[in-house]
């Protein structure tokens, strides 16, 4: 969770201080090498969740995996292509305030999906 909040708090707002040519060649830099870290993340959580939902199936299990689904979605759906655009020097401005507002959708469903885990370990 510590990920996707220093994203959407110091990540993607520190996107409009670069130039234009200095962004694209910083967000080639910074792609691959979020992703190293955030691929293996998503892909665990997947597991994790696959799993659990294969074990029991709960209104936890399920919502969890619903949950996880949906970043996933929105990942792919929204974020890697205007990732795409950044790296190929096609966004604008705008562009780059969108991806932080949208951002705010996958930082409370993960934030949502950790305090519900840490309050169900809780009790």
């Amino acid at each position: 969770m510590v990920l996707i909040w220093m994203v959407q708090l110091i990540v993607y707002p520190g996107f409009i201080y670069y130039s234009e040519e200095a962004l694209i060649q910083w967000h080639k830099k910074y792609t691959p090498r979020i992703s190293f870290l955030v691929i293996p993340l998503m892909l665990g959580q997947l597991m994790l969740y696959g799993s659990l939902l294969q074990q029991e199936k709960t209104v936890y299990s399920i919502s969890g995996f619903v949950l996880v689904l949906l970043v996933w979605l929105l990942t792919f759906t929204i974020f890697v292509p205007r990732h795409k655009a950044i790296s190929a020097g096609e966004f604008s401005r705008n562009t780059l305030v969108e991806l932080a507002n949208l951002n705010w959708l996958r930082t409370a469903i993960w934030t949502a999906l950790f305090l519900w885990n840490y309050l169900t370990a809780s009790v």
